[in-house]
């Protein structure tokens, strides 16, 4: 992996410095940067490897970041980082092409396996197609109530906010939505948001 760089954007210095440091101590050479401007401001001149990114920044955010990527033709897949009630920007940066979110505080494991995967994405549409017919199997298997749920978590909803739209309890929610994360295999929210975007016919 030493050949890859991963960019860290984050005007956040001890979080900059932060994630910089742990995939340090994992001999993965990092780069980092203070606005997504001057991320930006190097273009195709960017090592390969991955980027991660604050979604919340002054100026440019994480998800406008994204979409210029897109347009001036930088490939590298990109890591979100969110902060607590940020899940429906994170799909939208899901949809945007992203390749994985955390929500802070997140744990190192957690940081490191979405690396990994970033570096080591293999883009192959094969096995994309394998697992999409996989997560199928699983969605398949909800129950109508467990559906709603799903979609109403997976469109950015609280616990709060999706027991007032489905006309239930919090705690019901809570149930249904530990259900489906069980069927799913979801191990995290993110993981139940990218099978929902993969789920959708392109």
């Amino acid at each position: 992996m030493s050949e890859n760089c991963v960019h860290i954007v984050d005007d956040d210095a001890p979080m900059r410095d932060s994630v910089a440091f742990l995939l340090g101590a994992e001999d993965i050479t990092t780069r980092t940067y203070d606005s997504a401007r001057a991320l930006l401001d190097r273009g195709a001149d960017l090592e390969p490897g991955c980027i991660i990114t604050d979604v919340r920044m002054p100026e440019m955010n994480g998800l406008e970041m994204v979409l210029e990527l897109k347009r001036i033709g930088v490939p590298h897949p990109v890591i979100v980082l969110t902060g607590h009630g940020d899940v429906s920007l994170a799909v939208q940066a899901m949809k945007a092409g992203v390749a994985d979110f955390l929500e802070k505080p997140f744990e190192h494991e957690a940081l490191l396996h979405a690396v990994r995967t970033a570096l080591t994405q293999s883009g192959s549409e094969a096995g994309r197609q394998k697992e999409v017919a996989e997560i199928a199997a699983r969605a398949a298997e909800l129950t109508a109530r467990e559906r709603e749920v799903f979609e109403a978590i997976v469109a950015g909803d609280s616990n709060k906010a999706a027991a007032i739209r489905l006309g239930i309890s919090p705690r019901t929610v809570e149930i249904y939505r530990a259900n489906v994360m069980t069927k799913m295999h979801a191990n995290s929210l993110s993981e139940l948001v990218r099978m929902a975007l993969q789920l959708e016919p392109r």
